[in-house]
């Protein structure tokens, strides 16, 4: 599902974010990535994601080289992915129910058969009886829960997940995890980057440890 092979990042001005990262993450696999505040886990994300474009290497997901898609490829790869990151860029003028349904409405998604995957993605995260709500009046980890449920109604294959629970407290942060357990096991390939120690114990998957953009062998 993913394939870095000697991936460098550098940014301007000459810093070296990652500087030849090689690693595979199988078809249905979950790994945590992880590392100090800066290691480069965000970059391998949004590399991923291809909000940022590798400097030197390979790196192909789902079989495609990123660095050769050409800019109108990139929805049709993004469709499969599921984007978890930090700054939850929730609609709060919108309701719980129409954050969810934008990202199929960008697709030309069907209307009626778009509500109907909305609502279900929201079941699944236990926020159905909120769909009227704003998303301002939810809790913490409900907002957390409000943006899993967008990022998995389009049904991705890979999802990419930035300190997830970073903000949580430990009953919220193991909801998450147990969404996560749940997702995996009906076949979505997971990266979950975490700096918490804590978090990879309680969920046991491959770790891959980033230091200053290097990765650990």
């Amino acid at each position: 599902m993913i394939s870095f092979d000697r991936v460098t990042k550098r940014f301007p001005g000459g810093f070296d974010a990652l500087r030849q990262v090689s690693f595979h993450l199988e078809r249905g696999e979950m790994a945590f990535l992880t590392g100090p505040s800066g290691a480069g886990k965000s970059t391998i994300l949004k590399l991923i994601a291809a909000i940022e474009q590798p400097t030197g290497g390979q790196l192909r997901v789902a079989g495609q080289n990123i660095s050769r898609l050409r800019p109108s490829a990139l929805p049709y790869l993004r469709r499969n992915l599921g984007l978890l990151f930090q700054d939850h860029k929730l609609l709060f003028s919108r309701t719980v129910l129409d954050n969810v349904r934008l990202p199929l409405e960008i697709s030309g998604f069907d209307g009626r058969e778009g509500l109907k995957r909305a609502r279900a993605a929201l079941d699944k995260v236990g926020l159905l009886a909120k769909e009227k709500a704003h998303p301002i009046t939810l809790s913490g980890g409900e907002q957390q829960r409000l943006c899993i449920a967008r990022a998995i109604v389009h049904r991705p294959s890979l999802m990419l997940a930035d300190e997830p629970t970073s903000h949580l407290d430990g009953g919220h942060a193991g909801d998450i995890l147990d969404m996560f357990r749940a997702f995996n096991q009906v076949g979505i390939t997971l990266l979950i980057a975490t700096h918490d120690e804590t978090l990879i114990q309680r969920l046991p998957a491959r770790v891959l440890r980033l230091d200053k953009g290097v990765l650990a062998a």
